[in-house]
């Protein structure tokens, strides 16, 4: 966090010591800075802390973005996004982790967006699958691509638990996923690459689209290696600019 993130926006009651630290919160910044949506709405409603209402602004450093609460949800004030990708949030994977999931990852600011993962690595060579909140079935994907060798793959899934995504192996772990609708009360679609670096001759690079049948709202998603575990990397989060 910077110099100027809160963690808290205080509200104060009649007869209360007003000291230099609760002054201090607010005193560098007119507006509320948060490290990431995340502790933006932790912020409002609890004890001794504003009730968040139409008209507060907020400053998320993850995204270098002003934003302002219309009484129903968050909208982003600037800088301008017009035609263009906004990074909202960039989640380091930790050590040996046999999972991660990124929480608040989509809201009513944006319909699509784009999830990316670079660096770090697989404890052995595995699937990358991807949940969207606590959704385990009605997944069905198809891929189609080709072997370095020349030899073509295609294959599919129906009805499976998660999105076959991306690779993680020894080399590395890569995502490059659009996905569409997630937080509107629509069909969920994607298309994502998968490469495979396993060797000259038997890698893999493949293009994998696919949709979840339900009309869920989600916020969350999860990575799974289908074996072994994930070290390290990091797990962007973007919007594409709705104009």
């Amino acid at each position: 966090m910077g110099a100027n993130a809160q963690t808290s926006v205080p509200l104060f009651t009649a007869g209360e010591v007003l000291t230099a630290a609760n002054q201090n919160i607010s005193a560098g910044t007119g507006v509320p800075v948060f490290a990431t949506t995340v502790t933006r709405d932790a912020a409002f409603g609890g004890s001794g802390e504003k009730v968040l209402a139409e008209g507060q602004l907020a400053y998320i450093e993850a995204s270098d973005i002003v934003q302002y609460y219309d009484g129903t949800s968050w909208a982003t004030l600037g800088p301008s996004t017009s035609g263009g990708l906004n990074l909202i949030s960039a989640t380091t994977i930790g050590s040996a982790v046999s999972s991660v999931t990124v929480s608040n990852a989509f809201s009513a600011t944006y319909d699509n967006y784009r999830i990316t993962v670079n660096g770090g690595s697989g404890s052995t060579e595995a699937n990358l699958n991807f949940t969207l909140g606590n959704t385990a079935t009605g997944y069905y994907w198809s891929y189609a691509g080709v072997e370095w060798s020349g030899t073509t793959a295609f294959g599919g899934g129906s009805n499976q638990t998660s999105f076959f995504a991306a690779s993680t192996q020894t080399k590395g772990t890569f995502l490059n996923m659009d996905i569409f609708n997630p937080f509107l009360s629509d069909e969920t679609v994607i298309n994502t690459r998968y490469v495979n670096l396993k060797t000259a001759t038997t890698g893999t690079s493949l293009s994998i689209g696919g949709f979840v049948d339900n009309t869920t709202s989600y916020t969350a998603f999860t990575l799974t290696p289908s074996s072994g575990t994930l070290t390290g990397g990091t797990i962007r989060v973007y919007g594409y600019a709705n104009s």
